[in-house]
């Protein structure tokens, strides 16, 4: 039953400890893990590197992947399926896309492709990834995880000021403009390529259920819950935030989150990922969970037609055409 796990943005708050749990608990699976910076110049991927020395019998790798460059992305997805078409990794098991990009502190970036970065990064490449690699799924399927927060949800987040909501124009996603609320318009970007996510996962499902070939492979979109100890409010964030992380979030957590049960570390949510990757919480099901509970997501979230819109735009965007995907009859 075992396979490759391939986890992306592997040197984050929350993947690290995920890697620890995916090695202690299940240490027949492959790892293969995936960063921007694979050099230990970079102190996140260095941490990473001494997390999984802890291991030497484990299967894991730790890849550079850049998911602001897509042509990256396709060129990593044909070296993933062509490994595993030659028996050097097993078939997959599982695609963990956690990787994730938010600024809200500076005037929008845009990637080498020309897109806002944060729906790039955290949609669009990750659409390219999962769409390239469903045909190098285990015969017996296996398990996508999708990241999504309670920032698709209007009014779920002490940090909206814009609610969430896909635009009719789907296009103008890929565009921003700058802006003096930098907090404000930043986040809404965020919260925006979150419902994205979502939305493009219960699509997914959909298309997944209906071809014979791949139904027994599921996604799940989880939103883990804020995380007070994750670097994410140091990075690209104002300095209040950081503020608020180091001397509220961080040693009030135990009493705060008696009234906001969504506060909890990235320890606890990377165990949750690393259940639902190995199909061990949730086992051959489909759909939306917070905290590894079933809840409803937003309203909008839920409309098919906007799904389906999504959908078609999704391949579009991330360059997936009828011949570089399994789920050809979708595109």
């Amino acid at each position: 039953m075992a396979g490759t796990i391939i986890i992306t943005g592997a040197n984050g708050s929350l993947a690290i400890p995920a890697v620890r749990h995916l090695l202690t608990k299940y240490p027949d699976y492959t790892a293969v893990l995936t960063v921007r910076k694979a050099e230990d110049t970079d102190p996140n991927t260095k941490k990473l590197r001494e997390t999984i020395a802890k291991f030497p019998k484990a299967q894991t790798s730790i890849r550079q992947l850049d998911l602001a460059d897509l042509a990256a992305v396709h060129s990593f997805a044909s070296a993933i399926a062509s490994e595993i078409a030659e028996k050097k990794l097993p078939p997959l098991a599982s695609i963990v896309c956690n990787a994730y990009y938010w600024n809200l502190a500076r005037d929008p970036e845009f990637t080498a492709d020309g897109i806002e970065t944060t729906i790039q990064v955290n949609h669009i490449s990750h659409v390219a990834l999962v769409l390239r690699l469903l045909g190098s799924f285990r015969p017996e399927g296996g398990r996508i995880v999708l990241f999504t927060s309670d920032g698709h949800f209007p009014g779920k987040n002490g940090l909206e000021k814009y609610p969430p909501g896909l635009p009719d124009d789907l296009d103008s996603l890929l565009k921003a403009s700058p802006d003096a609320d930098k907090l404000g318009r930043g986040f809404n970007r965020y919260a925006n390529s979150k419902l994205a996510i979502l939305m493009w996962g219960y699509a997914l499902n959909r298309y997944l259920e209906k071809d014979e070939k791949l139904r027994n492979i599921t996604a799940i979109v989880i939103d883990p819950g804020n995380l007070t100890d994750s670097r994410a409010l140091r990075t690209n964030t104002p300095q209040f935030l950081q503020y608020v992380q180091r001397f509220a979030l961080q040693p009030l957590r135990p009493i705060i989150r008696f009234v906001d049960p969504t506060l909890r570390t990235a320890a606890e949510a990377g165990v949750d990922v690393i259940e639902l990757a190995t199909n061990n919480a949730y086992p051959g099901e489909r759909g939306y969970v917070k905290q590894l509970k079933r809840e409803p997501s937003s309203p909008d979230s839920l409309i098919e037609d906007k799904q389906q819109k999504l959908w078609l735009k999704s391949a579009e965007w991330a360059k997936i055409t009828a011949d570089n995907t399994a789920l050809a009859s979708s595109i």
